[in-house]
């Protein structure tokens, strides 16, 4: 059965790539990763097997697309509302998010394809050593101009969009900004996300259709694609399917 269920994935590979591999391609892929859960439950497993597998497929996620040279990933790894799991599930993400970023110091990819690795979210939530890992990894990577890795954690879209808010605020306070000045560029610029170009497809798996939260002022014009599989269970194919729907969509940015 599984050399059968090899070939057939072969045979789709082959008539899949063809139409994409001419097309325009996404410079900014913004990925929700979901079902992680899901995936364990009906594998009869518990909820750290699915977590695990989770982390483990973004590797093959990211190397699928560097060979696209698709050159900008964001990676919604651990929303602020992840914060409500039960104790022990939050524990063991922030663990794995640890070990995944300590990784990326000595991963000899991540200077030969010079990947920059940037996280977002609001760091005073998170642990003293997971943000020593975030600065060690940043400094590490800062030079890197190739590849950019995005990982969102304990992000928010509407917290994003607060703290821009007051960011801004606090120069009008102290007459460095008048309030007639603020434009949508200068609220940009006080985002998490400052200087990364707009996402302009994003992917959620396990069939959920909403952002969650998940750049919600980059998203204004980003093409949006859900699929039923859970994360875990993600192809490369899958990747393409979204890459040919993007393809045939017609982007206007309201015009």
């Amino acid at each position: 059965m599984f050399k059968i269920s090899n070939l057939l994935y072969k045979f789709y590979e082959g008539f899949l790539w063809p139409q994409i591999k001419n097309g325009p391609r996404p410079h900014h892929i913004g990925l929700i990763v979901d079902g992680n859960r899901r995936f364990a439950k009906d594998k009869g497993k518990d909820i750290e097997y699915g977590h695990k597998l989770g982390i483990e497929k973004i590797e093959d996620f990211l190397n699928w697309c560097w060979r696209l040279d698709i050159k900008v990933i964001t990676l919604f790894a651990f929303s602020t509302e992840n914060f409500n799991r039960t104790d022990d599930e939050v524990e063991h993400l922030m663990q794995l998010i640890h070990d995944k970023l300590r990784r990326y110091r000595y991963d000899p990819l991540i200077e030969r394809e010079k990947i920059k690795i940037k996280v977002i979210g609001q760091r005073d939530k998170l642990s003293e050593a997971l943000n020593y890992e975030i600065s060690e990894t940043e400094k590490m990577t800062a030079h890197h101009d190739r590849f950019q890795l995005n990982i969102a954690i304990g992000y928010g879209g509407r917290a994003e969009i607060v703290d821009a808010v007051k960011n801004l605020a606090h120069d009008v306070k102290s007459g460095s900004l008048c309030p007639d000045d603020i434009t949508e560029e200068i609220l940009g610029k006080n985002l998490y996300t400052t200087g990364i170009p707009d996402p302009d497809l994003i992917i959620r798996t396990s069939g959920e259709e909403r952002l969650s939260g998940f750049l919600l002022w980059q998203s204004a014009y980003s093409e949006l694609y859900f699929t039923e599989v859970y994360w875990p269970a993600f192809r490369m194919i899958d990747l393409w399917r979204a890459i040919r729907i993007y393809q045939q969509r017609e982007r206007r940015f309201g015009r």
